[in-house]
C-alpha cells in the first residue's frame, strides 16, 4: 500500500497546498489533532506566510476567543500596546503562552509596519468566549454592542439604556458559575432576567441590520463601540497616531467597516452566550447536543463574516473543521451535532478547503509508533519528516477495506479517522512531535 502513497507525497508548502484545490478558497482549514504542540503551529506559520506572500492571504483566524482576538488584530494592525499585552490578553484557552503563536503574532506586526491598511495582515479569533467548564457573562459583547449603536443613532431607537443592561446582567460571577455545566439547576440562563436580556440582544442586533447604511456612512467614533478597554483599538501609542494622519480617507473608511463588524461580531457574541446558557439552564436530553452544536454555529458565524474581507487561513483542532456529523459519547449517552467545517462547507461549497493534520509519535505524552496497519502506519513509512498527501489517494492507494483506526493511547489526541478520508481534500502529516516543554 505504501509504494503508491510514495507517488502522491507532496511538501507541505502553499503552492502545494492550492495546487491540490480546483480554485483557491475563501476559507482554507488547517486543522490539528492535539492542541498545545508548538511544531504544528510552526507548521501553520510557515503555510501562513507563504499564502500571504504568494496567494493574496491576508487573515489568519485560530480556535481562540473572537472577543480576546480584537487585542491581537489592534497590535498587529495598528500597534496598539505590546507584544506581551497582546499574548497575555489577545488568546483564550492558555493558547498566549505559545512560543508559535508569539512568533506568528510578532511576524504579523512586522510585516505590516508601513504598509497601507489594504495590504496589511489581520488576525481573528473564531471561537466564542466559551471554555469546556462553562461559558463567559455576555456583558462585555452586550455593552459594547449598546455603546457602538447609542454613540451612533442616540437614544430614541435604542430598545434599552445600558443602565437597565447592567441591572439585567447583575453579578457576572453568576453566568460563570463552574457548577453550571453540570447542574443545570445552578445556570442563570433559565432565569427571568436572562430571558429579557435574550429579547434585548435580538433587538439590539435587529437595530444594527436596520440601520447599517447611516452606521457605515457615519465614520469612525473614539469609544462608542466599545474601544479602548474593552478590545484594544479605541487608544494607540504614537506609531498608531502617526498612521492615522498618513491613512486619510481610506483609513476612515476603512476604521467605519471596520467599527460596524465589530459591532456585528458583538452581537452575534452576546446572543450567541445568552442562548448557550439558557440550554446550560435545561435539563432535557437535548442539552449536550445543543451546547455543542451552539458552539460550532458560532464558530461558523464568525468564519463566514472573516470570509468577507478576502481568503483567511483558519487554524483548529480536525473536530472543529471536518465535514463529517460530530459525534461524541457522554454521560447521558451518544451525542451528535455538525461542526463549524461541516456549517461553513454547506454555505460555500468548494469555496471551503479542509486539510486535516495526522501525526505520528507524540512520545512525551505516550504516543508512540502508530501500528503499521493504521493509517498513521502507512505514513509514518515514508522517510519524510513532514509531507501533503492529496485527496485522491484513499481509494487509489489504499483499497479495501480502509487501514485499521488508531487507538490513541492518550485522551488529548485524536487519530485521525479513516472513514473520513473521502472528505477531506488532502492530509497534512507531521512524524514525530518533539517535547518542547
Amino acid at each position: 500500500m505504501d509504494t503508491g502513497i510514495k507517488d502522491i507525497v507532496h511538501p507541505v508548502d502553499a503552492a502545494s497546498v492550492l495546487g491540490l484545490l480546483p480554485s483557491r478558497p475563501r476559507l482554507l482549514a488547517l486543522g490539528e489533532p492535539t492542541h498545545g504542540e508548538d511544531l504544528l503551529l510552526d507548521v501553520r506559520n510557515a503555510v501562513f506566510r507563504q499564502l500571504v506572500e504568494q496567494a493574496g492571504y491576508r487573515t489568519v483566524a485560530i480556535e481562540s476567543d473572537c472577543l480576546r482576538g480584537l487585542v491581537v488584530d489592534a497590535y498587529v494592525t495598528s500597534d496598539t500596546g505590546t507584544l506581551d499585552e497582546a499574548m497575555e490578553r489577545g488568546f483564550s484557552h492558555g493558547f498566549g503562552a505559545s512560543a508559535a503563536n508569539r512568533e506568528l503574532v510578532r511576524w504579523m506586526r512586522a510585516h505590516n509596519d508601513g504598509r497601507a491598511p489594504a495590504e496589511q495582515v489581520r488576525f481573528a479569533g473564531f471561537d466564542g468566549p466559551l471554555e469546556i467548564t462553562g461559558a463567559a457573562s455576555p456583558r462585555r459583547a452586550l455593552i459594547a454592542l449598546h455603546d457602538y449603536l447609542a454613540a451612533r443613532i442616540g437614544p430614541r431607537l435604542l430598545p434599552c439604556t445600558a443602565e437597565e443592561l447592567d441591572r439585567l446582567l447583575g453579578d457576572d460571577g453568576r453566568w460563570t458559575e463552574p457548577d453550571a455545566m453540570l447542574d443545570p439547576a445552578r445556570s442563570v440562563g433559565g432565569s427571568a432576567e436572562a430571558g429579557r436580556l435574550r429579547l434585548l440582544a435580538d433587538d439590539l442586533v435587529s437595530l444594527l441590520d436596520e440601520q447599517t447604511p447611516s452606521l457605515l456612512a457615519a465614520g469612525p467614533r473614539d469609544g462608542g463601540d466599545g474601544g479602548g478597554s474593552r478590545d484594544g483599538r479605541g487608544s494607540k501609542g504614537s506609531r498608531g497616531s502617526r498612521e492615522d494622519r498618513e491613512g486619510g480617507d481610506d483609513r476612515d473608511a476603512r476604521d467605519s467597516r471596520d467599527a460596524w463588524e465589530r459591532a456585528r461580531l458583538y452581537g452575534r457574541t452576546a446572543t450567541g452566550l445568552l442562548l448557550y446558557h439558557s440550554w446550560t439552564a435545561d435539563a432535557s436530553e437535548a442539552r449536550m447536543g445543543r451546547l455543542l452544536g451552539l458552539r460550532d454555529r458560532m464558530m461558523a458565524d464568525n468564519l463566514l463574516a472573516l470570509a468577507t474581507r478576502g481568503p483567511v487561513l483558519v487554524h483548529a483542532h480536525n473536530a472543529h473543521l471536518q465535514r463529517p456529523r460530530s459525534t461524541m459519547r457522554m454521560w447521558q449517552g451518544p451525542v451528535e451535532w455538525w461542526s463549524a467545517g461541516a456549517l461553513v462547507s454547506a454555505r460555500l461549497g468548494e469555496e471551503y478547503a479542509f486539510l486535516a493534520t495526522a501525526l505520528g509519535t507524540i512520545r512525551h505524552q505516550g504516543v508512540d509508533t502508530p501500528p503499521p496497519d493504521t493509517l498513521e502506519g502507512l505514513l509514518y513509512a515514508l522517510p519524510q519528516d513532514r509531507c501533503l498527501v492529496g485527496p485522491g489517494w484513499p481509494a487509489t492507494v489504499l483499497g479495501d477495506p480502509l487501514p485499521a483506526p488508531r487507538v490513541s493511547p492518550w485522551f488529548g489526541y485524536a487519530p485521525l479517522d479513516p472513514g473520513h478520508l473521502t472528505d477531506v481534500d488532502g492530509v497534512v502529516f507531521v512524524k514525530d512531535v518533539p517535547d518542547r516543554r
